[in-house]
């Protein structure tokens, strides 16, 4: 299989422009199913089940494309679209709006003659029903739905039975639903004819250029975003099934193991030289050693951001969560500096790459290297400016500074020249 993920990590560039677009192919097939998520960026069910896919989906045959965070800046605001409704520009877009440049990407990705089909996701209001029967169920819901802009495409376009396709998918669903009333229905917009509005949208844009495409909405009444996810989730895998695209996942589907998906944020990696897990991270760090300028962000999380606050430090957001805010403190990188480093954990020496972390059940000490001095965040030594040869243990260290919520992991630093080398992280068992 020929999988392009970025190598597993996503780099941001503090927000960059440019779309992210994951492709995960096979050389036996043209066939490519296209999923976007995050164009309103206040539908996590939508970004989060494209991140999922992302990371924990493994196509075995056909192709699928997946652009998790249409909307960067919108799903970190948590917010529909902060500059307009991005999903009411694919008609028409004005000269200097903002989300032009990523709405013209996207079209170019759309028309691309290797796609296939394409599912745009979200999260509705209410839950759609076909008769009226109170302000959370009725016609104008768009919750738990597949949406359709017409019945059908050109009869020579594969896929182009819109109806029959959203049918087979809403009867797929409805066989897993974790409560009745979470039921899906098909909802057809007849776009053309009924809905103006609809006529600026992605999924119709796709459809006048012959292009199958689908909204999966599940409900923003639902009660948690796993429960989103799960229904996503649900729909895309028929989707697949219905392409012929096999694929295989590193998880079983229920709403329990969505749950613990969700809040695992991965790992930020910084520089190259410090990485930070971010899934029991501090809501807050100090004095982090990064440059000035140009600093390189990689995440494990294709749902992963920085953006620098008015204060001056670095918010780092999965999605629309912000999971810690880190106050910086410049240094220069140095030159030639160590891949690995020596340390004596529980007595057994070993050989560590930087930018890594080590487990120890009683106590641990940097080996000495002139090459180096070492700074051990935590711990107070009154005589040495070098913390190397020292053995230390978890009473020895300041919780206050450990960088997760149980207080068990702590950052070692390594100095060349007063110029900042790589971290390591020691985490108590």
């Amino acid at each position: 299989m020929k999988l392009f993920l970025f190598t597993l990590f996503y780099s941001v560039t503090l927000l960059q422009a440019s779309i992210q677009l994951i492709k995960k192919e096979n050389p036996d097939s043209n066939t490519t199913l296209l999923v976007i998520g995050g164009i309103h960026g206040n539908e996590p069910g939508g970004y989060f089940a494209a991140s999922i896919l992302a990371m924990h989906y493994t196509i075995k045959s056909k192709n699928l494309w997946i652009i998790p965070n249409l909307n960067k800046e919108s799903i970190i605001a948590n917010k529909r679209g902060i500059h307009g409704d991005m999903n009411r520009k694919f008609a028409y877009i004005k000269k200097y709006d903002k989300d032009k440049d990523t709405v013209k990407s996207v079209k170019k990705i759309i028309l691309n003659p290797q796609v296939s089909l394409i599912l745009n996701l979200h999260d509705g209001h209410g839950f759609y029903r076909h008769k009226e029967q109170n302000s959370i169920f009725n016609p104008n819901a768009w919750g738990q739905t597949c949406v359709i802009d017409q019945c059908n495409l050109n009869a020579k376009q594969a896929f182009g039975n819109l109806n029959e396709i959203a049918e087979n998918v809403q009867k797929s669903v409805n066989k897993k639903l974790l409560k009745k009333h979470h039921i899906f229905n098909v909802k057809n917009t007849q776009t053309k004819f009924k809905d103006e509005q609809m006529r600026l949208s992605l999924t119709y844009f796709a459809v006048r250029n012959n292009k199958p495409a689908f909204a999966i909405e599940t409900s923003k009444s639902l009660s948690s975003v796993s429960q989103k996810v799960f229904y996503q989730l649900l729909a895309i895998e028929e989707f697949m099934k219905i392409m012929g695209i096999e694929y295989s996942k590193d998880f079983i589907l229920n709403e329990k193991n969505i749950a613990k998906i969700v809040k695992n944020y991965g790992t930020l990696e910084i520089n190259h030289n410090i990485l930070l897990n971010l899934s029991d991270i501090k809501s807050s760090l100090s004095f982090i050693p990064i440059k000035s300028k140009s600093n390189a962000f990689v995440f494990s999380n294709p749902l992963g951001a920085v953006k620098k606050n008015k204060y001056g430090r670095y918010d780092v957001f999965i999605g629309n969560k912000k999971v810690t805010s880190l106050k910086p403190q410049y240094f220069e990188i140095a030159d030639h500096c160590p891949d690995t480093y020596l340390v004596e954990a529980d007595k057994k020496i070993i050989s560590l790459k930087k930018a890594s972390k080590f487990y120890v059940n009683d106590d641990f000490k940097i080996i000495r290297d002139k090459q180096y001095r070492v700074n051990i965040i935590g711990y107070h030594s009154k005589n040495k400016k070098n913390e190397s040869d020292i053995t230390i243990s978890l009473n020895d260290l300041n919780k206050k500074y450990a960088v997760d919520t149980a207080n068990k992991t702590f950052r070692i630093e390594f100095y060349k020249d007063n110029k900042f080398c790589s971290m390591l992280m020691v985490t108590f068992k």
